[in-house]
């Protein structure tokens, strides 16, 4: 196949990994297909009139009621493998935000629940959360 072929839909996302300073994540549960019912990173869609950045901050405010300002968050990096998401190609921007523990979550919009787990004790993510995460704690 060229590229002249098949013009392949990618899709732009923003992630964000949401620490504590005592080793806790902010983890959302997903209210819809794919991955319903399992924990996630808070993220979504970048918006056509703003940058990753942006859409990490407005994604984390409507999924779990938690505030940052854009230069709060650190890049984490760009991931991108083609089978990273079921429903196609979805390249994301990753972020990573450090908070103090006991910082309230509420859940909103797309997450059913929102819950602080130890990072030491993770559920089952969806997608490559799991790997997302890894990163972060690395660069951190």
């Amino acid at each position: 196949m060229t590229s002249t072929d098949t013009a392949e839909t990618i899709r732009y996302t923003a992630d964000v990994v949401v620490t504590t300073t005592n080793g806790h994540v902010l983890l959302i549960e997903r209210g819809w297909d794919p991955h319903k019912g399992e924990w996630a990173l808070p993220g979504g869609h970048v918006d056509p009139d703003e940058t990753s950045r942006a859409a990490a901050v407005r994604e984390l405010a409507e999924e779990t009621a938690v505030y940052a300002q854009p230069d709060e968050l650190d890049q984490i990096g760009v991931f991108d493998r083609p089978d990273r998401d079921p429903r196609g190609r979805y390249v994301t921007v990753a972020y990573h935000l450090t908070v103090i523990p006991g910082l309230p979550a509420e859940a909103g919009d797309d997450a059913v629940n929102v819950r602080w787990w130890p990072l030491n004790n993770l559920p089952p993510l969806a997608f490559d959360h799991a790997n997302i995460i890894r990163a972060a704690l690395r660069a951190a």
